[in-house]
């Protein structure tokens, strides 16, 4: 086994931790992690994180299930929305981008590049997200929900998550926190599960005749993805959400940084 490969199962470990701990920037650590240690090729290795991250999900959504952490009815409505955008993003839209967006004498835009640009676009938005201190809504009144505009952020999350291979935990937990009131420990249960069904049916979608999948590493990839969920819902018990979530934070918008630089400059 070669070493990069090696050392892409050891990060997948820290992947699932991520999940276990804070619900969500999976994808956020295993889209680099398979395009730039592994070298799997970025619209391969988004399909590869939607099964990576969503199997992992389900196991983190069924731990907290068991703690009473995961409030169904907002899975669900959040779910339905989300999960249509990420399969016809997937199934429709991706393959629909050419393989060469524009050309110049001095530069080529290729699908590939583009995906992992919006991806870093995506990522330092993330980070923002993350920094920024996030006050907890406890006040869990469905009465006063905007229905409207939980559909509307539904679907503009499948679309981002479905483009770019990511589960889309870091804008679901905002909106659940903002949006559907929700407790940020519920809300990091209910977003895990809201991510593994979108991110699993998005993987769905994007099984292709031409499409050769390298089962054998998925499988190792998200069986160590799954250990690190396991021992990161151990760790959340112990360790400060807020302050993990800021770190973690500082790190993905370093990571964004270093990939918008890598693609347009020395790409």
């Amino acid at each position: 086994m070669e070493i990069n490969y090696i050392i892409g199962y050891f990060l997948a470990v820290l992947v699932g931790i991520t999940l276990g701990l804070i619900g969500s920037g999976g994808s956020i650590l295993s889209v680099p992690v398979l395009v730039y240690i592994m070298g799997i090729e970025p619209i391969l290795a988004t399909a590869y994180s939607l099964f990576v991250v969503g199997t992992t999900a389900l196991v983190g959504g069924f731990q907290k299930a068991v703690q009473k952490l995961v409030d169904f009815k907002k899975v669900l409505l959040f779910g339905v929305p989300t999960i249509s955008a990420v399969f016809l993003t997937r199934k429709f839209i991706v393959p629909a981008i050419p393989d060469v967006i524009f050309t110049t004498p001095t530069f080529t835009l290729h699908k590939s590049v583009l995906i992992m640009v919006v991806f870093a676009v995506v990522m330092i938005s993330a980070s923002i997200r993350m920094i920024k201190p996030i006050k907890e809504k406890i006040i869990n009144d469905d009465a006063k929900l905007n229905y409207f505009r939980i559909i509307v952020q539904g679907l503009f999350i499948g679309l981002v998550a479905g483009f770019v291979g990511a589960g889309g935990g870091f804008l679901i937990i905002p909106a659940l926190l903002f949006l559907a009131k929700t407790p940020m420990k519920m809300a990091v249960g209910t977003s895990l599960f809201i991510v593994a069904i979108q991110s699993l049916i998005g993987f769905v979608g994007d099984i292709r005749p031409d499409q050769i999948i390298d089962w054998k590493v998925v499988l190792i990839f998200t069986g160590c993805s799954i250990i690190g969920v396991f021992i990161g819902n151990y760790l959340s018990k112990k360790i400060d959400g807020d302050k993990l979530k800021t770190g973690f934070g500082w790190f993905v918008l370093a990571m964004g940084i270093y990939i918008l630089v890598k693609e347009l400059i020395f790409s």
